[in-house]
């Protein structure tokens, strides 16, 4: 039998040599992408992560330096927040990134693991001094008034900065060292990826030309009869059944011509059935092809569902037609209950607010008692959870800024309350002490909220607050203080007077007693006394709180102008200051010039 070369013959011939090809670029491929992957593992398991864990541990010294500084500076108790960090970061995050570098530097050279072993000798030299001599002694509220205390943690402290700068520098030589490797390997990586890179565009135009090559010689043997083939099935593709026919041939393109034909009148039986089933003509006739069509039996099969289906639907259509309606109303129903709930809250928090305004001293009592001052009052909601409370007693003028536990609804109940207590005790106690008044607004609190003063229990409402008693014959000023302090202006300079750090009615075990404070004023004086929502208040370029220090020059640049002026424009501070940021707390200064 003699060798025939067939379509699929040709068609073999060209891929192989396609394939051949292919491998070719394959195997080089693999060759080089190996290599590659080598580097690229050496720079993701060994140098990235040295650099990574090298800049992780001078972040843990930098903190650890601002924690350090904090514990010094300032006073606080052992429980402090801050403080608490910096016993995690030495008995935890320190140790970590200590282990982590110990592990990496193994893969590093003699050198750069010598330097290592250094840092983390000469670090924890350094928290040992951290602990031992700064954080030991001074772990109270005593030992920051202990001067023999303060004088023995000062050299430790000022070693301490000098050492850690010591440590930056050697840490910043290490990491600039394997930030070096890290560019070196990096670089040889993307000299392998250069060449992969090159030689794929090389190979790529040679499959190209050998492509054409195999493209040309294929055609001469096998495209030109299927071209009419290929205009039928496009125009098959398209949805538009041909009117010629394949002539017949003896080979497969012709086997091919016999299937195609007889394939184009089943499709113009079956396209003339779906017209009709599509117009909902279900009686349409239509016969399969044999009974192995399965086409044929399946489109019979689909128009029996479809007439089914139409009736099934037809029902459901009408059911859910129903219940949309039905819900429609429900919804309408529930929307309208809703809004009259909720009129009815809103009518309700506005004469509340109307109430909470009501018990405040009119600007006309203020000015009674307090000559020259002003009040900037500007709650965060409806009603809020700061309230002023000005009165008079004999020849002493009183004046308070409280800010109870939270704002809103919460805040201004706990307002009424304080508001209440102050104006009972003033009226039936003979005391003029604002500590002693204080002391009894906090048995107050207790009662009124039923607070157990025996079991040890926290309760969490509580008020923090500032009260004074000024005589303006004999400009002696008394003032107790619940968390919020007290300024006074004298001239260009700012005298703060701290408050005691516990609040009225909130206390653990045993109650406190609130510390009195006498002063002596001076003419032209100003007292200003507030809650904390105006220096917690974010905004700014960065959306940053404003701070305390900030709020602190603002009153000094201030003190200068009329009382008038200085209200105005601290509003106006804080009102730029907020811009389209939403008010965070209710805000309360009291200011009152001698």
């Amino acid at each position: 039998m003699a060798f025939k070369f067939t379509i699929g013959r040709k068609i073999g011939t060209g891929f192989g040599v396609l394939l051949l090809l292919t491998l070719i670029a394959f195997i080089f491929t693999i060759v080089t992408i190996t290599r590659s992957k080598q580097q690229t593992d050496s720079v993701v398991s060994q140098v990235t992560p040295s650099v990574s864990a090298l800049k992780e541990y001078n972040f843990i010294l930098q903190k650890s330096q601002t924690l350090i500084s904090r514990w010094y500076f300032n006073q606080s108790g052992d429980d402090d927040p801050y403080k608490t960090k910096l016993r995690s970061l030495i008995s935890r995050d320190y140790p970590n990134i200590k282990t982590k570098i110990e592990t990496l530097s193994k893969d590093w050279t003699k050198e750069e693991q010598e330097k290592a072993k250094s840092i983390i000798q000469f670090s924890d030299g350094l928290f040992k001094l951290y602990q031992e001599e700064i954080m030991t002694p001074l772990n109270s509220w005593e030992s920051y008034q202990d001067a023999n205390v303060l004088f023995l943690v000062k050299l430790p402290f000022e070693d301490s900065q000098e050492k850690i700068k010591m440590l930056y520098t050697q840490l910043n030589e290490l990491i600039t060292q394997k930030e070096k490797n890290a560019e070196e390997t990096t670089q040889q990586m993307f000299n392998s990826f250069n060449f992969l890179d090159r030689f794929v565009k090389s190979l790529g135009i040679g499959l190209l030309i050998g492509g054409i090559l195999i493209a040309l010689f294929t055609t001469r043997s096998i495209t030109k009869p299927i071209q009419q083939l290929k205009k039928m099935l496009l125009s098959m593709g398209l949805g538009i059944l041909p009117k010629e026919r394949i002539s017949y041939r003896t080979d497969e393109i012709g086997e091919m011509g016999i299937a195609l034909n007889s394939l184009v009148e089943s499709m113009e039986s079956t396209t003339e059935f779906a017209k009709q089933t599509g117009k909902g003509n279900f009686e349409a006739y239509y016969k399969p092809l044999s009974k192995d069509d399965s086409l044929g039996h399946a489109l019979l099969k689909m128009r029996d569902s479809l007439s089914e289906n139409e009736k099934v639907l037809e029902q459901k259509v009408v059911e859910r037609t129903e219940q949309v309606v039905k819900q429609k109303e429900e919804i309408e129903l529930k929307t309208k209950e809703l809004e009259i709930l909720f009129k009815q809250v809103t009518d309700s928090i506005h004469y509340a607010k109307r109430i909470q305004e009501a018990i405040l001293p009119p600007n006309n009592l203020v000015k009674q008692i307090l000559p020259e001052s002003f009040v900037l009052y500007k709650p965060k909601d409806i009603v809020s959870g700061d309230f002023y409370w000005i009165d008079k007693k004999k020849e002493w003028s009183y004046f308070a800024a409280v800010d109870c536990t939270g704002h809103g609804v919460p805040g201004a109940f706990m307002s009424i309350v304080g508001y209440n207590l102050l104006k009972d005790i003033l009226k039936n106690t003979d005391s003029i002490e604002p500590s002693i008044i204080m002391d009894k607004m906090n048995d107050g609190v207790a009662h009124t909220l039923h607070t157990n003063t025996t079991s040890g229990k926290q309760t969490k409402d509580g008020m923090d607050m500032t009260l004074c008693a000024l005589n303006y014959e004999t400009l002696e000023l008394q003032f107790a203080g619940a968390f919020n302090p007290l300024y006074i202006i004298r001239g260009d300079e700012l005298i703060q007077y701290k408050a005691d750090k516990f609040p009225v009615g909130m206390f653990i075990g045993e109650k406190q007693k609130f510390t009195n404070h006498r002063i002596q004023l001076q003419k032209g004086d100003t007292i200003y006394i507030f809650s904390d929502g105006y220096a917690d208040q974010f905004g700014g370029p960065r959306g940053k709180k404003f701070m305390a220090g900030n709020f602190r020059q603002l009153l000094s640049d201030v003190s200068k102008m009329p009382i008038e002026k200085q209200k105005t424009l601290l509003n106006q501070t804080i009102e730029e200051w907020r811009g389209n940021l939403e008010q965070v707390d209710d805000i309360l200064i009291i200011g009152v010039k001698i």
